[in-house]
């Protein structure tokens, strides 16, 4: 799974990345402690010539919800289960974005119990692009875009630090992810491969969501 990340891509380098119009208000950069039910940097399909660069609300809403907590805070979807989950499947069908990110967060444990965490990036120091998907959610001029990210079974090398893992595309495949090339979209739900991805330990401080800052990513002894 995936449950924090940082972007330090300034705005106008993803809107470029992906050849998106950006929205007027989006989510300040760099942000290294990005956490769910805040506001992050989407990528959908093209309204004519370009994608859009948008915000949503990281934790996927479903329609059915009352409230923002009126179920469980769900900011990642299983690939495997994806298309037939209530909650998801529509979605899946019709509503698939991007996420970017520079690198993300996990965690493993020390034989006290204590939480160590660690940050995964590209090894070749790409920024990292998420499957997800969104749902609108509310009504009227309430009513605002939700996501959840994409996770599949981890490789062998992230699998000595959690057994889950974001869907990892790589350019190639972000017009059929966002539906902008016909079908065949299953078949990117699948675990990169393990030269993709590097990691390291950084410090426990990372552990609160309140902290914030450069240091965060900063390499420490394993």
């Amino acid at each position: 799974m995936c449950g924090r990340f940082a972007i330090t891509l300034p705005t106008d380098a993803m809107a470029q990345l992906f050849d998106a119009a950006p929205a007027n208000a989006l989510p300040e950069v760099p942000n290294y402690n990005v956490c769910p039910t805040t506001q992050i940097h989407v990528i959908t399909g093209r309204e004519g010539e370009r994608r859009r660069l948008g915000a949503m609300r990281w934790g996927f809403l479903p329609s059915w919800y009352k409230s923002p907590t009126d179920g469980p805070l769900l900011i990642n979807a299983r690939a495997e289960t994806i298309a037939e989950k209530p909650a998801f499947r529509a979605a899946c069908r019709e509503r698939r974005c991007l996420i970017p990110c520079s690198g993300f967060y996990e965690w493993t444990k020390d034989e006290s119990g204590a939480r160590l965490p660690w940050y995964i990036q590209r090894a070749d120091g790409a920024p990292l692009v998420f499957a997800a998907i969104w749902q609108d959610w509310g009504q009227g001029e309430d009513r605002a875009p939700t996501c959840a990210m994409v996770t599949t079974g981890a490789n062998d090398a992230m699998g000595r630090i959690h057994h889950r893992m974001p869907v990892i595309l790589e350019e190639a495949d972000w017009g059929l992810w966002l539906g902008e090339e016909g079908k065949g979209a299953a078949r990117l739900m699948r675990a990169a491969g393990e030269e993709v991805l590097r990691f390291h330990r950084v410090d426990p401080k990372v552990n609160s969501n309140r902290a914030s800052g450069a240091g965060l990513i900063a390499p420490i002894p394993a």
